[in-house]
C-alpha cells in the first residue's frame, strides 16, 4: 500500500517546476492529483502525464478558487490535501517599490494561501480532517537586499501557518509550511537575471555562487522538495502541524 492510496490532493501552481515534482510525487504515492495553474496548457500536459485532473486557476480570483474547489469535490468526492505552491518573486530596492508590485506579490503568495485555505475547509472537514502544506521560502526567514516584499510575503505564509494550524487542531486538520532554499527550477533563471542587474553581475553568477555556498554543496532539485511535502501529507506525519521544514541543503539551522 502506498502512503497517499486513496488521497485526492490539489496542488496549487502545480504545471512547472516545484510544482510539477510535487504533483509527480504525489501521484507515485498513491495520489489522485489536480494540477492547478495560471497556465491552462502546461497543467493539462502536467495531468496527463500523472493520471491528473487539470484545473485552470489564477489564486487571486478568490471567488474562482471556492468554485474549482466545489467542482472538485464534486468530481472525485472531496479533497484531502491542499498544497499552496503558487508563488511569485520580484526584486526591488525600498525606492522602487511600488504599490501595485507589493499587492501583487501579498495578494499572490498571502492573498492565494489564505483563500486557498478557506475554500478548502470545509471539503476537508466533510471528509473528517485533511493536510495543508503552505510554501514559505528561506526568505521568509531572513530578510535580504532588495527583496523586502517578497522575504515579508514569505515570512507572512509562515504565520499563516501557525495560526491556521491552531485553530484547526480540533477539526483534525494539520497545516504545516515548507521553507524551499535555492531550488534549480526555471524560475531561479528569473530570479539569477534579477540578481545580475541589482548586483552588476553576468548572468549565471549568482546562481553560482548560491548552489556553492550551500553547505551540502549544491542547488537543490525540485525533487528535494517534493519528498518531504509527501512526508507532510501522510500519515507519517499525523502528529505534527505547525511547523515549517526548512528544505535548503542547510542553509537555515533552526
Amino acid at each position: 500500500m502506498k502512503a497517499l492510496d486513496g488521497k485526492v490532493v490539489f496542488v496549487t501552481g502545480g504545471a512547472r517546476g516545484i510544482g510539477r515534482a510535487i504533483c509527480e510525487a504525489m501521484a507515485a504515492a498513491g495520489a489522485k492529483v489536480v494540477v492547478s495553474d495560471l497556465n491552462a496548457e502546461d497543467a493539462a500536459q502536467t495531468a496527463k502525464a500523472i493520471d491528473g485532473l487539470a484545473v485552470a486557476l489564477d489564486v487571486t480570483d478568490f471567488a474562482s478558487i471556492t468554485a474549482r474547489m466545489a467542482e472538485v469535490e464534486e468530481t472525485l468526492g472531496g479533497i484531502d490535501i491542499l498544497v499552496n505552491n503558487a508563488g511569485i518573486f520580484n526584486m526591488a530596492s525600498i525606492g522602487k517599490i511600488t504599490p501595485e508590485d507589493y499587492r501583487r506579490q501579498y495578494d499572490v503568495n498571502v492573498g492565494g494561501t489564505i483563500f486557498a485555505c478557506q475554500a478548502v475547509i470545509p471539503a476537508m472537514k466533510r471528509r473528517g480532517g485533511g493536510a495543508i502544506i503552505n510554501f514559505s521560502s528561506q526568505a521568509g526567514r531572513r530578510g535580504e537586499p532588495n527583496v523586502t516584499v517578497y522575504c515579508s510575503t514569505k515570512a507572512a505564509v509562515i504565520s499563516v501557518t501557525q495560526s491556521l494550524a491552531k485553530e484547526l487542531a480540533a477539526d483534525n486538520i494539520r497545516v504545516n509550511a515548507v521553507a524551499p532554499g535555492v531550488i534549480d527550477t526555471p524560475m531561479w533563471d528569473v530570479v539569477d537575471a534579477q540578481f545580475a542587474e541589482y548586483e552588476n553581475k553576468p548572468i549565471g553568477q549568482k546562481k553560482r555562487e548560491v548552489g556553492e555556498a550551500v553547505p551540502l554543496g549544491r542547488m537543490g532539485d525540485p525533487r528535494d522538495v517534493a519528498d518531504p511535502c509527501v512526508f507532510l501529507a501522510s500519515d507519517a506525519a499525523r502528529y505534527i502541524t505547525g511547523q515549517t521544514l526548512n528544505v535548503d541543503g542547510g542553509n537555515w539551522v533552526s
